[in-house]
């Protein structure tokens, strides 16, 4: 007869294949988690709220989005095979997750974040209440291993668009600003990733702003670390794409603070993003008017010192946006000479260019009734006549 030894649970295994894998130092596990980093987007002027049209990866994994928010695509609910809640898998995670031995909570963690790094199935079955909830706590931990791994593995989960609105709703947020607050500067980089991700859920924008993530997030765009710099700027753009958060920014007073920056050339293309989803608003248009954004954005345009055309349609895109200013807008852009340089531009820039080029030469072009000159004397001249006339027919 045969002897059959029990086997391994599946943690340990996973563990062990990883281990016999490594090449390098386990430190370096915290540095290679799927995230996002850069955006090249071409916005049209009568779109200021367009979605980015490309997102990538800085993993092994890359991720090309097909069009809007629905980029990370995942296999269709009928090619997964669904894990029972109480399945065996997550008892075994969520018992080591919830050890009071640092050494097994790290151990979770780090399987964890290698379970979800490229298996897009597991990433949504093991999405499920009990996890998030443990994941809430090791979160905020004391230490940087378990927390830089619980937040890495966030991040992993929160790229199935399904999981997006449960991560959400697990109510796991506002422990995700507290670290953008005050957490260690790598488990930063991964909240601005985790943020911007779960930002791109139309359903999220809204309570994401409610729950305090914008001052943090204008605050990390100073931060020393460029990845949770170039991940907050596109977090606050997704999240600026409504009303509510626009208004938010406005009275925390983030336009001055992202026309200084985009004064200095720091993250230009994605900060003049977030200023077209302000120039949107009536609040924004006002805020920007009065701080100088139609002078500052003009001088942009002579200089021409563009990282590229599309960051040049950016700015024009802003221009356009504040040109809804009515004639506050045209007093300030005659101010500033702008019609002169549009010109200018519209002879030598591209397609795309001349058409935003011309939209605001055409509002600056406009007559309202407002600048129209009455001659009120004729206009009393007239009004005689006309009694005159009736009186001498009676």
């Amino acid at each position: 007869f045969l002897t059959h030894q029990k086997p391994i649970n599946f943690l340990t295994a996973e563990n062990l294949v990883f281990t016999l894998k490594a090449t390098g130092n386990p430190q370096n596990l915290a540095k290679d988690t799927a995230r996002f980093n850069g955006l090249r987007v071409i916005q049209s002027e009568t779109e200021l709220n367009r979605v980015p049209s490309h997102i990538s990866t800085s993993s092994e994994e890359s991720v090309t989005p097909r069009s809007g928010p629905t980029y990370y695509s995942s296999s269709s609910a009928s090619d997964v095979e669904t894990l029972n809640p109480n399945s065996i898998e997550e008892d075994e995670l969520l018992v080591k997750l919830k050890s009071s031995q640092i050494s097994e909570q790290e151990e979770a963690v780090i399987s964890f974040r290698k379970l979800t790094r490229t298996r897009e199935e597991t990433r949504f079955q093991l999405c499920t209440p009990r996890i998030l909830s443990a994941l809430r706590v090791l979160i905020t931990s004391r230490y940087v291993s378990v927390q830089v791994n619980s937040v890495a593995a966030l991040v992993n989960l929160s790229l199935e668009n399904r999981n997006k609105v449960k991560i959400l709703r697990s109510g796991i947020v506002p422990s995700l600003i507290d670290v953008l607050k005050s957490g260690f500067q790598e488990s930063q980089e991964h909240v601005a990733g985790a943020l911007f991700s779960l930002a791109l859920d139309d359903q999220n924008k809204t309570a994401i702003g409610v729950l305090g993530a914008l001052p943090p997030l204008l605050h990390a765009l100073r931060s020393e670390s460029e990845r949770t710099r170039h991940d907050s700027a596109l977090a606050l753009y997704h999240l600026s794409l409504v009303q509510s958060n626009r208004a938010k920014l406005v009275k925390l007073g983030a336009v001055q603070a992202l026309l200084g920056m985009v004064k200095t050339g720091h993250m230009m293309g994605r900060i003049l993003l977030i200023l077209c989803n302000l120039a949107a608003s009536s609040e924004g248009r006002a805020a920007m008017l009065d701080g100088g954004a139609v002078e500052c954005f003009v001088c942009m345009l002579r200089k021409g010192e563009f990282d590229s055309e599309s960051t040049r349609e950016n700015c024009l895109a802003a221009l356009y946006g504040l040109s809804h200013g009515g004639l506050r807008f045209k007093g300030l852009a005659k101010e500033a000479a702008a019609e002169e340089l549009l010109i200018q531009v519209e002879e030598m820039g591209s397609e795309r260019t001349r058409d935003k080029v011309r939209k605001i030469l055409e509002v600056l072009r406009q007559k309202d009734e407002e600048e129209e000159e009455v001659d009120w004397e004729k206009l009393l001249n007239s009004d005689d006549d006309i009694s005159q006339a009736r009186i001498s027919s009676s």
